[in-house]
């Protein structure tokens, strides 16, 4: 009975009819928060693989050098234009902002290597407003244009670039005068207030007058935009030519290495006395003269190099 007894206590300290069962384990679930590891485990590969691949092709295709070079270059135009907005705006659209935008782009060459050198600039008029023409061979221009351009002095470029994300905000800010080549109506008319706009605010343009880029080492026949605009305001053309980039830089072979190239201010050419029938022998004037210092600084070995030296190159378009 005491046997009996105890059991009983024991039994009832250890197990009750009332408690409830110990629950079963349940099934294994599988969370979105446990996949994480594995896919920053892919991110990771991914990342090494790039870090392991893009010095493989930087070091062993001059092709991919070439894309990566020139998509940093307008990548990196369009970075510097987003931090020149806000400083631009403060004047809101002035032609004195281009020094701001003139200041921030000058330290590019340096990035690639380019050595750009400036002869001849005692040429520019001191105090009166001119119209400069320069020749046009790719979007490199851009770094001798910033390295020569004088004080109040805007370029006329295309109305496309206009829509050209911060870039094209930021040319707006500094005063550039933008053409819809498509519509001549358009283009003659902005082109007479252009021409007001030099005499009254002392205003100086830039102008391709090519009208498009060369890659092939020579001159393309002038537009005569830039020379009516000249002969109407009555103001100095100041041709500018820039060396043949041809020893580092080529888009057909996709070829872009460090180099030199040489700017050249030629003496201002007057306009005094010339009526719209002049312009053509005046364009096609300043163009040959433009286009025998571009072979002669192409040539000498301190502008592109030998490239010019080459039989045919550069008379296909004469």
């Amino acid at each position: 009975m005491a046997l009996s007894g105890m059991g009983g206590r024991v039994g009832g300290e250890g197990y009750s009819r009332n408690q409830a069962p110990c629950p079963l384990p349940q099934p294994l679930q599988v969370t979105r928060m446990d996949l994480w590891p594995g896919a920053w485990t892919v991110l990771l590969l991914l990342f090494l693989l790039l870090l392991f691949l893009l010095p493989t092709l930087w070091f062993c295709s001059p092709s991919a050098k070439y894309f990566f070079k020139m998509a940093f270059y307008n990548g990196w135009i369009l970075f510097l234009a987003v931090l020149a907005i806000p400083v631009c705006a403060v004047r809101g659209r002035n032609v004195e902002n281009m020094k701001i935008l003139r200041l921030m782009l000058l330290h590019i060459k340096y990035l690639y290597g380019i050595r750009v050198e400036v002869r001849g600039a005692h040429h520019f008029p001191p105090s009166q407003p001119y119209v400069v023409v320069s020749n046009h061979q790719s979007s490199l221009d851009l770094l001798g244009m910033m390295e020569v351009l004088p004080g109040r002095c805007v370029p006329i470029a295309k109305r496309e670039l206009l829509w050209a994300g911060s870039a094209g905000l930021a040319c707006w800010l500094a005063g550039v005068i933008f053409i819809d080549r498509k519509r001549t109506g358009d283009a003659i008319s902005v082109m007479s207030e252009v021409a007001q706009t030099l005499l009254t605010q002392d205003v100086r343009v830039w102008v391709f007058p090519e009208g498009t880029r060369n890659h092939n080492g020579s001159m393309l026949p002038f537009k005569r935009g830039a020379f009516h605009l000249a002969v109407q305001a009555q103001v100095p053309i100041v041709p500018i030519v820039m060396s043949s980039y041809q020893d580092f830089y080529c888009k057909k072979e996709r070829r872009f290495t460090s180099g030199r190239c040489q700017v050249r201010v030629l003496p201002p050419v007057p306009t005094e006395g010339l009526t719209p029938d002049d312009v053509p022998a005046l364009a096609d004037r300043v163009r040959h003269s433009m286009l025998t210092i571009f072979r002669e600084i192409s040539t000498d070995g301190r502008g592109g190099g030998d490239y010019l030296k080459k039989p045919g190159v550069g008379e296909a378009r004469l």
